[in-house]
């Protein structure tokens, strides 16, 4: 993942919590002053009015987010920026000096973006907003649910200007804090990317490894690891996450480096002795891993341990079902197939069609039904890459 990646998944990330804060912040709003029906004993319709617009408003950059998907578009801070400056301006207008705290509360949305520019803008459309708000009291006070005077003074001067006032000295302190929060993250960002660069370096490294100690597994490797990324992404994973995943699958067979190159170049069947031995691979590659730091070195631990196991428990170790780690179910799954596919000196490789067959029978028990639908529902996909990544030479 690159600096660009990254600080798109951050705005993303932030998008979406913004989004669902805005949402509760109008259901809030909505439970707080409808106590104005009981209490002050407003004009019922305006008041139900009033709180269903700010409910419009609240819920549209939850849409925009989760219903369009639009949590990495570069506009959909600007939008929920421009809800929060409505509700504001919305609340300020209709419930006077009960609302004039909510002038902060499109500011404290801006600053979760660390962006100094950003504040500035925000801060001008509160501005805006506040002068809106005054002009609409100025013309049209007598429709207001708190009917207000149209003295020029009064709206402007003692209200406005003031409000005004406020968010400039407030816009100017938010972007110093913003200012001094985002050298922090940006320091963190990059830690974060070197961390993350070294990890998938130190993976790609043991992989090439632990491929060119055998003469036998061609393209084995990079072929699982998109296998896996095309899985992850069925099974719903985020696409950062299933990137991680898909670069933890190439060490699923780490553990192969402690065995001699006798065993995994044999072109006959294994003795008992020496299939025990091959066996071992899965514990050998557990250990190479355990004490190795970072997420997606942790990823390749697991499924380096029990890629081989079995849904009904008939595998290496002996973990059944759920037991097993849900990665690992899959990646299960991709390394059959692409091993029954994949030509061997001790074998010829299966039709894409019989692998597939293969694959559904043992559905239930050698692997995870679940795991079995999301491949069937995308073969297509692995078809696709298995014909791309054909296995080089084998001697």
């Amino acid at each position: 993942m690159n600096d660009k990646q990254l600080m798109g998944k951050f705005i993303s990330d932030i998008n979406i919590v913004s989004a669902r804060c805005l949402r509760i912040f109008s259901y809030s709003l909505m439970l707080f002053f409808a106590y104005f029906f009981f209490v002050v004993g407003v004009d019922v319709k305006k008041l139900i009015v009033v709180l269903g617009i700010v409910f419009l408003i609240g819920i549209f950059p939850t849409l925009i987010v989760n219903g369009l998907k639009m949590s990495k578009n570069y506009f959909t801070r600007h939008f929920i920026i421009l809800a929060s400056v409505s509700i504001m301006t919305t609340m300020i207008t209709e419930f006077q000096l009960y609302a004039y705290a909510l002038i902060l509360f499109p500011l404290l949305v801006a600053a979760l973006y660390f962006d100094r520019t950003f504040v500035l803008y925000t801060a001008m459309l509160t501005a805006l907003g506040i002068l809106v708000s005054a002009l609409v009291r100025y013309y049209y006070g007598a429709q207001l649910l708190f009917k207000t005077t149209s003295r020029v003074r009064d709206v402007f001067q003692d209200m406005a200007l003031p409000n005004i006032l406020i968010v400039s000295v407030l816009s100017i302190i938010t972007f110093f804090v913003v200012d001094i929060n985002s050298k922090y993250i940006k320091t963190n960002e990059e830690t974060a990317i070197t961390m993350l660069n070294n990890e998938k370096g130190l993976i790609f490294a043991l992989s090439e490894i632990s491929e060119n100690k055998s003469k036998l597994t061609g393209e084995h490797i990079k072929r699982v690891s998109e296998y896996m990324r095309v899985m992850a992404l069925a099974a719903g994973f985020e696409e950062d996450y299933a990137d991680k995943l898909a670069t933890a699958a190439m060490a699923h067979d780490i553990g192969k480096l402690m065995i001699s190159e006798e065993i995994l170049d044999k072109p006959t069947k294994l003795t008992k002795e020496e299939y025990q031995i091959m066996r071992n691979h899965v514990l050998y590659g557990d250990a190479l891993l355990e004490k190795c730091p970072g997420e997606i070195l942790h990823l390749a631990r697991i499924m380096a341990k029990e890629h081989h196991e079995k849904w009904d428990g008939t595998g290496y170790l002996g973990m059944k079902g759920e037991e097993i780690a849900f990665i690992s179910r899959m990646i299960a799954v991709c390394d059959v197939f692409d091993a029954l596919t994949a030509e061997r000196m001790y074998k010829k490789g299966w039709s894409l069609e019989d692998a597939y067959d293969e694959i559904v029978r043992c559905s239930g028990t050698a692997f995870d039904p679940e795991i079995v639908k999301l491949f069937t529902e995308n073969f297509d996909k692995i078809r696709a890459i298995h014909d791309m990544m054909p296995d080089k030479q084998i001697y």
